[in-house]
């Protein structure tokens, strides 16, 4: 395999662009005698002659034809190649990917990318709905450039930067009369028919938890994936629903109410691999998220 100077392919589309060791000399700022030392260097490299010299001319061979349109069309490629580099650093455009949990894709994600999008049109946004786990292998084999999920202490090899604090709720029928409005006990709703995220969210892994801790069980009625769903069939009557408190509705019928005794909170957080680095459009991303999740 041939490793070629960089240098000398300069020197050499210098003297090629005009004909001339002495116009390349004067570009370089070397003597001829210097030029004409590289372009032998090159051409005892690839084995061939590059020019015809004479007295009062130079001109290519063919071989030096075939290189110099190869060299214009890689100096080409390197230019549109640091471009892209340089307009991606600038932010003018490219494609950012992140993986989201259904709970925060569904209620705050949406107007953190409009903002986002109103001042960096030109940055496409694709995102994963993921549950924790499967969230947590997009991160690891780098599908994404960062996720956007719950904080879970036992897991060591990402790095969890804490952005909103979300509590545990209950969405109670208001036919079920509640013995204090200020919040219900695992215990209380121990009583009630009740409605679950299904044991993919990490959300339910934190709450199986804690029932296992207060000798509790639940009377668990259905199991679903998507909150909105969980929160129709509460509006339903089917039961009470446990969510994190983001994915409470403004705007309902139902007793939102927040479970105590224990009381539970999740850490909602920018979640990546330890080390990684963000492009800078990913980290103007990632300030978004960080700003606008909360709301105001």
């Amino acid at each position: 395999m041939l490793n070629i100077n960089f240098k000398l392919l300069h020197m050499f589309l210098l003297v090629a662009e005009d004909n001339s060791f002495r116009r390349a000399a004067e570009k370089s700022n070397r003597s001829e005698a210097a030029v004409s030392m590289q372009i032998k260097h090159l051409e005892q490299q690839l084995g061939v002659a590059l020019f015809h010299r004479t007295t009062r001319h130079v001109e290519l061979t063919k071989e030096g034809e075939h290189l110099l349109i190869s060299v214009r069309k890689a100096l080409a490629e390197v230019k549109t190649g640091l471009l892209h580099i340089r307009e991606s650093v600038d932010m003018h455009y490219g494609v950012l990917s992140i993986s989201c949990v259904p709970t925060v894709a569904a209620t705050r994600l949406p107007h953190i990318l409009l903002a986002f999008q109103k001042e960096h049109p030109k940055i496409s946004v694709h995102v994963r709905e993921l549950v924790a786990t499967e969230l947590l292998e997009s991160i690891r084999r780098r599908e994404v450039d960062f996720g956007i999920g719950p904080k879970i202490r036992t897991i060591t090899e990402f790095s969890f930067k804490p952005i909103l604090s979300d509590e545990t709720y209950a969405l109670i029928p208001s036919t079920y009369k509640l013995p204090r409005k200020s919040g219900i006990t695992l215990k209380e709703l121990s009583r009630l028919p009740i409605l679950m995220l299904s044991t993919s969210s990490a959300f339910r892994g934190e709450l199986d938890a804690a029932l296992k801790a207060k000798n509790l069980t639940f009377d668990t009625k259905f199991e679903v994936i998507q909150a909105q769903t969980l929160i129709a069939m509460a509006e339903a009557g089917l039961g009470a629903a446990i969510l994190p408190k983001i994915s409470v509705p403004l705007r309902t019928n139902l007793q939102a109410v927040p479970v105590i005794d224990p009381g539970m909170t999740r850490q909602i957080s920018i979640i990546t691999l330890r080390g990684q680095a963000f492009s800078p459009a990913a980290a103007r991303l990632a300030s978004f998220v960080e700003r606008l999740i909360a709301p105001e």
